[in-house]
């Protein structure tokens, strides 16, 4: 093992690898530190409940990734080491509550043919165009580090590609709520039905600033990537990754806890893991929660003062659940429309949504919670035995530390025990049951992760939130992680990367990329592209 390197990158989440991967293949030597025995962070696929049913344990869909711009720069190499995604090109996504179904397809035109209202028809197309007219301003945002010559040549974006009222519109989009977007826009129930759930993807909910802006984001990026799975299960995305990382030249750490972050000077220059010091030449990249690095990874008296207010400020978002249902038969909906369906959510809005939230942030069970329920199996027969199913069932409107029942029926003196779990994953069953009567009689496994077993898995996922912060608008873009520091932290050559940072949760990467490429085109660190090893497929 070598106790130098140009980089060194704590954590191995989606962010760590993308960093390690892009850094490496730049030339640069990387050492890689994980706490677990193993990589991908909340990435990952197992046998939960039965054999021949695999489950992806945490997330699962990466159009994030496929839209941004770590997958344009590591794409064809994860592709050319064994990552394959399934997809489908018809209907990707769907809603269903007592309102009734609606759905959306890859084909915008073939949505807004199910839409009731001519004038909602319209608005559809009218919000995914005004989309396109701001992309470069809007993904420019979610993909720069927001320096201020960045924030100045998006503003010089922005006034020439839209006029002075183009973009103090944008602007007041961006700070509007989803509630208050499909309100303003759209005369039926079906647009908010269908996107607003999409919202708590983002960690946010209904009546949070930027929903205006996340909800158009989340429509266009599904109509355009699809919702990919990894075939075979989330952990073969992670074993293309270690490949890429091994054909790189990356040392790989696992089981690794970095101890403390030395700096000398006013510079980031070792990390002390394992009982070991490890030069960093260059820089040094941490993904890790906001208090983790300023309150145990930096000294106390080193820490800036930018830095412990970050620390001190962070709030937690809601907390978060998974349950894992392996099937002797693929779930059937009462309308069958929805059964080749990937993604279906239970909700009929902005309304029951934001009840849910308002629930949990009061630190109740919601009574009537928000249901995502994913059927990877119509995308990827392989994950179960022929006919058989699985359902990845995520839940994001619970408190860490419950405080009661908003529907009165559970005692929650015991917090998340064993019978709580069970009881509430009850309650999530009977409400899909409710629109597909046989799960019921279906269900062989069911297996149960609350907000703290995904603490448990990850120590990045504080009082449950896996989204890194409440994102509201005070915790987001300039503002994340809270104060202003962003991916920088006072220090030369120490970076913030990972969920806590922008662009925020999610599977893009975004961070890891950001900094990674920001590195490599700065003139004192530029790195010389290397040709690749002998054998190597790059």
């Amino acid at each position: 093992m070598s106790d130098e390197a140009d980089a060194v990158v704590i954590g191995a989440g989606i962010n760590g690898l993308v960093a390690a991967a892009e850094l490496a293949g730049a030339g640069w030597t990387v050492v890689l530190l994980e706490t677990r025995d193993r990589l991908g962070g909340f990435i990952d696929s197992e046998k939960l409940t039965i054999p021949g049913h695999v489950h992806d344990t945490f997330s699962s869909w990466h159009p994030l990734f496929v839209a941004g711009g770590a997958y344009a720069e590591l794409g064809a190499a994860l592709h050319q080491r064994g990552l394959e995604y399934a997809n489908t090109d018809d209907a990707v996504t769907a809603s269903i509550s007592e309102r009734g179904v609606v759905m959306a397809d890859r084909d915008p035109e073939t949505t807004v043919a199910r839409l009731a209202h001519s004038a909602d028809q319209a608005a559809y197309l009218t919000m995914l165009d005004e989309l396109d007219r701001r992309a470069s301003v809007v993904f420019g945002v979610l993909g720069s580090e927001l320096r201020a010559r960045d924030i100045a040549r998006l503003g010089t974006t922005a006034l020439r590609s839209l006029g002075v009222s183009g973009a103090v519109e944008l602007a007041r989009v961006a700070v509007q709520s989803g509630r208050g977007f499909v309100r303003e826009r759209f005369t039926g129930w079906e647009a908010d039905q269908l996107w607003t759930p999409w919202l708590l993807h983002a960690g946010l909910g209904p009546d949070h600033a930027a929903g205006g802006l996340m909800l158009p984001v989340m429509a266009a990026t599904v109509h355009r990537i699809g919702l990919p799975v990894v075939k075979g299960g989330a952990r073969q995305f992670i074993a293309a990754f270690e490949r890429l990382l091994a054909d790189r030249g990356v040392e790989v750490r696992l089981g690794v806890r970095a101890e403390r972050i030395e700096v000398t000077g006013g510079r980031a220059v070792a990390v002390h893991a394992g009982g070991r010091r490890i030069a960093a030449r260059k820089a040094v990249l941490v993904s890790t929660s906001t208090g983790d690095l300023y309150d145990r990874l930096l000294d106390r008296d080193a820490a800036t003062e930018n830095g412990r207010r970050a620390a001190r400020l962070h709030r937690p978002g809601r907390a978060a659940m998974q349950i894992h249902l392996a099937l002797d038969e693929r779930l059937r909906w009462s309308d069958a429309r929805l059964d080749p369906v990937p993604l279906v959510h239970i909700s009929n809005g902005a309304d029951s949504t934001g009840i849910a939230c308002a629930q949990a942030e009061a630190g109740l069970l919601p009574a009537a919670p928000t249901v995502v329920v994913g059927q990877q199996t119509v995308l990827d027969p392989s994950r179960a035995p022929e006919g058989a199913g699985t359902l990845w069932i995520q839940l994001q409107e619970l408190p860490f530390a419950p405080r009661g029942d908003a529907a009165g029926e559970i005692d929650v003196a015991t917090a998340w025990s064993e019978e709580v779990v069970a009881a509430y994953a009850d309650r999530v069953i009977d409400r899909i049951a409710q629109f597909a009567p046989g799960l019921r009689d279906s269900i062989r496994c069911i297996a149960a992760l609350p907000p703290p077993a995904l603490l448990a898995a990850n120590p990045n996922a504080v009082a449950g939130d896996p989204y890194g912060a409440a994102a509201e608008l005070d915790q987001s873009l300039l503002w994340r992680p809270g104060t202003g520091t962003g991916h920088r932290t006072g220090f030369a050559q120490l970076w913030h990367i990972g969920a806590f940072t922008h662009p925020g949760a999610g599977l893009g990467g975004g961070s890891g990329h950001i900094v990674a490429q920001q590195l490599l085109s700065t003139g004192s660190v530029r790195a010389r592209i290397r040709r690749p090893r002998a054998g190597e497929k790059d």
